[in-house]
């Protein structure tokens, strides 16, 4: 390195040469270049290392969120294999993210080489800022939901309440249908059979008024009424064991369907619960984050991040040349004289008068030219040596006619 006596570059650490390789500078120019410049690109590329940092920690947290175990917005679960790949995919998110924001900022050029940024610097860098604004958007979402995780927890614990309830109220009212089906069989033949059983008791009050006396114009304890009595007690007892007999079957039928079908409620109503635990995704989380912040806030979260993401490439466009863009411009220069390319800057205008390059690639052109020398002497020498041949078949054919004719005609008669 050359020495200078009127002023000496502060030597670089470590951590400075990272952020320097994040940035997308040459570690061997900002050496030789101005302490400004080393700074410079050390903050732009500690923006970018931030920028993939927090995109870790936002996609471990998203993947976290998607993929975490479901309960109640109030339960504290936890899965250590989730747990584990939230933070391995953080981390192959955030190297994703940094290598993006990398290529932007590298990408990304000077401009005219002063502060002001013109429409056309601006136009030229809209697709830079569309990609920084869409990484933008993809980091700030899951950090809004964690900053705002306990007001979300309560409000998300409420929805979850009401769906539960929801679902419990259709629920019961599907199986109460089904249930009515069976209360009315069962109440059909249970009504037929508290007839016979309000008949057998009416016989024997009958029977009871009789042996005391309470019969009016019959005497107590008449004989012939009594047996009449006891008949048809005795007929409508062995009514009501032959209507047990017939609908025993029915009646177990009916009370084992009802039975299966207040399980089955049970059941459906223990699986609303795990359904209304479900409503914990990202998409709802977001939902509720922009309802509890409200747009303001939620628009300020967004632009903050935005601003993170697009502050290099806008600063870049307003960066003025420094001893290190023009230590890189001589470089590339060398570069491209050491390998033969020469580049006559606007030199000429295509077909909508837009100036262009002539790139001329003197080493390319050199390899050409010789191969097409080479070709050229080729066709020379292969057609003198046919020239030749054809001089020397001449000589023979005069030497010795009938051998040639002989040759090249054998089977003509005379020949043989």
């Amino acid at each position: 390195m050359k020495v200078r006596d009127y002023y000496v570059t502060p030597r670089s650490n470590g951590v400075m040469r990272f952020l320097w390789k994040a940035a997308g500078g040459d570690r061997y120019l900002l050496e030789r270049a101005t302490y400004s410049d080393q700074v410079k690109y050390m903050c732009l590329g500690g923006i970018v290392f931030a920028t993939g940092a927090m995109a870790g920690l936002a996609g471990g947290y998203a993947f976290y969120t998607i993929f975490s175990p479901r309960g109640s917005a109030l339960d504290d679960m936890h899965s250590y294999l989730i747990t584990i790949l939230s933070i391995f995919f953080g981390i192959v998110w955030g190297l994703i993210i940094f290598n993006i924001d990398r290529f932007i900022v590298t990408s990304t050029g000077k401009g005219d080489g002063t502060e002001a940024i013109t429409w056309g610097e601006f136009k030229g860098a809209i697709p830079r800022i569309l990609m920084g604004a869409i990484i933008a958007l993809t980091i700030s979402k899951p950090i809004e939901i964690r900053m705002f995780k306990t007001e979300i927890d309560a409000k998300l614990y409420e929805k979850q309440l009401e769906l539960q309830k929801e679902y419990e109220k259709r629920t019961t009212a599907n199986f109460e249908e089904r249930l009515k089906i069976v209360e009315d069989d069962l109440g059909e033949l249970g009504k037929q059979r508290q007839d016979l059983i309000e008949r057998i008791k009416s016989a024997e009050h009958n029977m009871q008024d009789n042996l005391m006396g309470k019969v009016e114009g019959i005497p107590p304890g008449n004989g012939n009424l009594t047996k009449a009595i006891q008949s048809q007690i005795d007929a409508l007892k062995d009514e009501l064991g032959r209507f047990d007999q017939i609908n025993a079957d029915k009646l177990n039928e009916a009370q084992n369907k009802r039975k299966q079908i207040l399980a089955e409620k049970e059941v459906a109503l223990s699986k609303n619960v795990k359904v209304a635990n479900g409503l914990d995704g990202l998409l709802e989380r977001i939902k509720l984050a922009h309802e509890i912040a409200g747009w303001v806030i939620s628009l300020f979260i967004t632009l903050l991040f935005m601003a993170i993401e697009l502050t290099p490439v806008f600063f870049k466009l307003m960066l003025i040349k420094t001893p290190y863009d023009y230590l890189a411009e001589n470089r590339d220069e060398l570069i491209k004289a050491e390998n033969g390319i020469e580049v006559r800057y606007d030199y000429y205008k295509d077909k909508v008068g837009q100036e262009r390059h002539l790139i001329i690639n003197h080493e390319a052109d050199k390899m050409v030219y010789e191969k097409i020398k080479l070709t050229d002497i080729q066709k020379e020498l292969t057609g003198y040596a046919v020239e030749q041949y054809k001089n020397r078949e001449k000589r023979r054919i005069d030497e010795n006619l009938d051998d040639y004719i002989k040759s090249i005609n054998p089977d003509e008669p005379g020949n043989s």
